[in-house]
Formats: C-alpha cells, sequence, structure tokens
C-alpha cells in the first residue's frame, strides 16, 4: 500500500517537478473522483490550466469557481457536452486542438449505472461510456499528449484490478450481473488502454479504481432493484467503506503525476526529467508493476492503494493477448466508430 503521507508528500513537489502551466482535461469532471481530483489538482499545480468536461453548467460553475479560489493564477475552463455520443467527443476534442497544442494529463471518469439505456447513437449508454467514448478522447487527443515536454499521462477510472473473463460475443456486457459486468468491462478497459500505448509509447496509462466514492454515477439507474441495491449501499456500505472525497482526490492526483507510473519507452518525443512523473522516494516505494507483469510497462492497473494488479490478473491479461481475445476487443470498438462515425481514425 502506498501510505498517504507519501502520497500527499508526492503531491506536494507538483510545483517544483513541473513548470507553470500543467495543461489537464478532465472528462467527468463535474462530480465525484473527477471534481475531487480537479480539485486537489487546483491546490498543487502553478497556474495550472484546466478542462472540465461535462453536462452539469451548475456544477461546473460551482467547480470552476472553487477551483479558482485555491489557485487564482490558474485558469479553469467548462466544456458542456454529453459524451455518451461519440460525434460530442470528437466536437470537444475539435475545440481543445484549437485552444492547445499539448495536453500533459487526460483524466477520464464519466460513467453510468443506466443499464438499460441506449443512446441515441445505438450504443448500450453505461458500457459506451467506458469503453467507447473513453478510447474516441484517448486517440483524439494522443497527438496533444505526445506534444507535451514533460508529464504525460491518461488516467481512466474504473475498475481497475478486478479484470475478469471477456465473453467475446456480448463484448458490452449486455444482461450480465453487476458483478460479471464490472470485471468484463475491467478488462475491456486496460486491454485498450494497452492497445492505445502501443500507439503512444511515450504516454504512460493509469487504469484506476476509487473504491466507494459519493459521485453522480448512479443517476441513470433504473428498475426497483438497481434503487434497493443503491439504497442498501447508501445506509450500510458507504458510512463504512467510503473512502472519503479528500483522500480520493490525493490518490488520483498522485495516480496523475507520480513517477511511480512511468511511460514504456520513448518515441522521439521532447522528453525531460519531469516526464516520467514526479520523482520517487525510493525508500518508501518503487515503479509499479505494469500489466504485463514488467516493471515500468507503461500501462498500469492499479488498486485502491495504488498498488499493482495480482499475478492472476496478469496472467489473464496475457491470456487475452495469446487467444486473440484482446484483438477482438479492439475490432468491435472500431467497427462501431466507422459505423458511428464513418472513420476509425480520430479527427
Amino acid at each position: 500500500m502506498v501510505a498517504l503521507s507519501t502520497v500527499t508528500a508526492s503531491n506536494e513537489r507538483i510545483a517544483s517537478t513541473f513548470p507553470h502551466g500543467l495543461v489537464a482535461v478532465f472528462v467527468g469532471g463535474t462530480s465525484g473522483v473527477g471534481e475531487y481530483t480537479v480539485k486537489t489538482l487546483a491546490r498543487y499545480a502553478v497556474m495550472p490550466k484546466v478542462y472540465i468536461i461535462g453536462r452539469s453548467q451548475e456544477a461546473a460553475d460551482r467547480i470552476v469557481n472553487e477551483c479558482k479560489q485555491l489557485n487564482p493564477d490558474g485558469t479553469f475552463q467548462f466544456i458542456k457536452a454529453d459524451v455518451s455520443l461519440l460525434k460530442n467527443v470528437d466536437d470537444v476534442c475539435r475545440q481543445l486542438k484549437s485552444k492547445e497544442t499539448k495536453i500533459n494529463i487526460l483524466f477520464e471518469s464519466q460513467g453510468s449505472m443506466g443499464f438499460a439505456k441506449k443512446t441515441s447513437e445505438g450504443l448500450p449508454l453505461a458500457a459506451s461510456l467506458v469503453m467507447h467514448s473513453r478510447l474516441r478522447f484517448i486517440l483524439n487527443l494522443l497527438p496533444l499528449l505526445q506534444n507535451a515536454d514533460n508529464l504525460r499521462r491518461v488516467v481512466s477510472v474504473q475498475a481497475a484490478t478486478f479484470e475478469g473473463p471477456i465473453d467475446v460475443n456480448n463484448i458490452m456486457a449486455q444482461g450480465f450481473s453487476l458483478h460479471k459486468t464490472r470485471d468484463q468491462v475491467a478488462s475491456v478497459q486496460t486491454l485498450l488502454l494497452e492497445a492505445a500505448a502501443r500507439r503512444a509509447p511515450s504516454v504512460s496509462f493509469v487504469h484506476t479504481v476509487p473504491g466507494i466514492v459519493k459521485g453522480g454515477i448512479s443517476r441513470d439507474a433504473e428498475g426497483l432493484a438497481m434503487y434497493i441495491l443503491i439504497g442498501i449501499s447508501r445506509v450500510l456500505l458507504e458510512p463504512l467503506l467510503q473512502t472519503p472525497p479528500a483522500e480520493c482526490g490525493e490518490r488520483h492526483v498522485y495516480a496523475a503525476t507520480s513517477a511511480m507510473y512511468p511511460p514504456g519507452y520513448g518515441d522521439g518525443a521532447t522528453t525531460t526529467a519531469a516526464a516520467g512523473g514526479v520523482a520517487l522516494d525510493r525508500a518508501l516505494v518503487s515503479t509499479a508493476r505494469g500489466s504485463n507483469g514488467q516493471t515500468g510497462s507503461g500501462v498500469y492497473s492499479v488498486a485502491q492503494n495504488l498498488e499493482s494488479a495480482s499475478s492472476r490478473v496478469e496472467q489473464l491479461l496475457a491470456g487475452f493477448r495469446k487467444d486473440g481475445t484482446a484483438e477482438k476487443v479492439w475490432d468491435f470498438i472500431m467497427e462501431d466508430f466507422k459505423r458511428i462515425t464513418e472513420t476509425e481514425t480520430v479527427v
């Protein structure tokens, strides 16, 4: 476990490690983990430029005002968009590319428990937010991440370390139990990050799991059974097991900035000493083991305590790479991209 004191000590070195003006994009940043992490980064970074992507103007106005109070020299902008739609993802990315030439952090936490809903593009809402929306943002913004001359990091908040079996005949996990859905979608998320890393090896990719946190992911939930489950969780589990917002924010800023999770290797991009992140106190922590079992591989499945996934997960993912499941997952998402946007390439 990475102690919270180690986490905060690392975060306090952000200002002295990176140059002024880190550029960060938070997708799903108007509630929950995204909100907590935005506000924590605002406390530590010097003159950051932060874009918050979400649906709620009211929540965004509140968060932007709080961030400006925490960091008057920072720039905090809201882009309103329903990112369950790929056409909106592309539009947001066009806006970002018109404003920036580089991005240091892409932080994605968009999600939904609307398992019975579909988007107007014909995709299941809950699964597509994690699979299609997140990958589309990554691929669209990889050139800007690769342009950064120091930190280059993608963080995807989902169910890291819970990776499980994948039904290649039902990749979107439709009709599965919550437990089975979580495990399959976690595997798909890690495999997609690995595929992205092969295209941009100078960028590091961190898949996290926040534990139980207070947020807005249940707003789209439907059905009596789901409401009962959420109610039981709020009454019995959350008071005992919930991760405090402040700790959640600290740990996710660490995941986004620490050299514990470096890129796998260079691809010709300009590199500085800070490219891997805030330097580690080697007496306390060491470079993380990647999802392929190799230290510092560039893709990381990280538990709530910020430690790497178990050997079970590594072996499971290795099996997916060997038997062609990883390739099938990628091809499935690319086919949907082509069907909906008429291209599997990006804006």
